[in-house]
């Protein structure tokens, strides 16, 4: 029994020595590196519109009509993009239900970017495995920039600019894939178009 008390101190001590280091001090230091090193993906990458908040450039969103840059499908449910509801298909590859609904989607994206069908990128037609992804490929960015041009009156070029622009490289210059950030670009497009407006009238 008295063994038992000796080594009992010694233990409280530690776990209140580790909760302190463990519960405290490192998660405080994390916080504190990520307030001054890395505060805007500290803060969730926010995107704000004036003054108001509109997005994350780590979540996707979804864009319809012919003046946007559409995202890549969403298989979070009901709602697209859904961060509460983040999932992928789980559908095989050889899945009927699956193949379907690729070739379906494949049509609907060849038909309204005026390209043919093997023009069309794999990441237009099927859904991340989170279902939140904000990026594109370049190659889908490609087919629908006339498409985008056209609807906003802009050049191909001014819209191949605002692409370049939010185009995410890989990270250490080899790490992953390029993509361009949907969310990032069509907001872009849209201050461009208002600027353009704006110095109209």
């Amino acid at each position: 029994m008295d063994a038992t008390i000796r080594q009992l101190g010694p233990a409280l001590r530690a776990l209140l020595v580790l909760t302190v280091i463990t519960g405290v001090l490192y998660p405080l230091a994390v916080w504190g590196v990520g307030q001054v090193g890395f505060r805007d993906q500290a803060a969730g990458s926010l995107v704000h519109r004036d003054g108001q908040v509109v997005g994350s450039r780590l979540i996707g969103q979804e864009f319809t009509g012919p003046r946007w840059f559409h995202s890549r499908p969403s298989a979070t449910g009901d709602t697209p993009y859904d961060a509460m509801n983040s999932y992928g298909s789980n559908l095989g590859p050889t899945n009927p239900a699956l193949v379907k609904l690729v070739r379906e989607r494949r049509a609907q994206v060849a038909k309204e970017n005026g390209v043919a069908l093997s023009a069309v990128p794999p990441d237009a037609v099927t859904a991340s495995a989170s279902g939140l992804d904000p990026h594109i490929s370049p190659a889908y960015a490609r087919i629908q920039l006339d498409r985008v041009a056209r609807a906003n009156g802009l050049t191909p070029s001014q819209v191949h600019k605002l692409v370049d622009q939010n185009t995410d490289r890989p990270s250490l210059g080899f790490l992953g894939e390029p993509g361009v950030n949907v969310v990032g670009v069509n907001l872009a497009l849209r201050a461009l178009v208002q600027h353009d407006q704006q110095a109209t009238r």
